[in-house]
């Protein structure tokens, strides 16, 4: 079984960002290596007819409560942001370019806390500028790349290429050829990578 894990991933994603939390720990005790893939969710439901368990309200409150209790079993902050759902269409143009540039790490976890923990409007570019300046990351030259064409194509393609392997929501992770879909899978994957 492969020691790689795909993680396919959107920061408008919540269940995404509680996932994110635990990828180091995962990838320490199974000595895996994690395999990052932005993708656009809102293009994935597009392509797939899902849509966002906020649209549904009695899967909304659960869902919730449930990345409450999550947040507290893994010992991480969360909020829910007052801004949900935003547009995270440059985000995830941004993160490929941050990953082309090989800092999608700090990247990420600078858009995920701005999201999940201090609830700010990363879809708003100034909100974002912020965020990215007060990590210490050139946020003009993040925000100047996500209007480059290779990086917009570069989005679609990976996009695409998530549709093209089954997934239709974020978190997805792959090990091998089996999907799981959801950070709740997590202990799963775990124990696939332990096999």
């Amino acid at each position: 079984m492969s020691k790689t894990v795909e993680f396919w991933f959107d920061y408008g994603s919540p269940t995404a960002y509680l996932a994110w939390t635990q990828l180091p720990g995962l990838a320490k005790r199974t000595g895996a290596t994690i395999d990052y893939h932005p993708m656009l969710l809102g293009g994935v439901f597009q392509a797939t007819g899902n849509r966002s368990p906020v649209e549904v309200a009695a899967k909304s409150r659960y869902m919730n409560a449930d990345m409450q209790w999550f947040a507290a079993r893994y010992g991480v902050p969360f909020q829910r942001n007052p801004h949900f759902p935003i547009n995270t269409l440059n985000l995830m143009r941004g993160a490929l370019y941050a990953q082309r540039e090989g800092f999608l790490v700090p990247y990420s976890d600078a858009v995920y806390r701005a999201m999940w923990v201090e609830g700010r409007n990363m879809g708003d570019a100034a909100e974002a500028a912020a965020a990215l300046s007060a990590a210490g990351l050139d946020a003009q030259k993040i925000l100047a790349a996500t209007q480059d064409p290779a990086i917009k194509d570069a989005l679609k393609a990976a996009t695409e290429a998530a549709v093209a392997k089954g997934v239709f929501g974020a978190p997805t992770f792959f090990v091998g050829e089996r999907m799981h879909f959801g950070q709740d899978r997590l202990p799963y994957v775990e124990e696939l990578l332990k096999a």
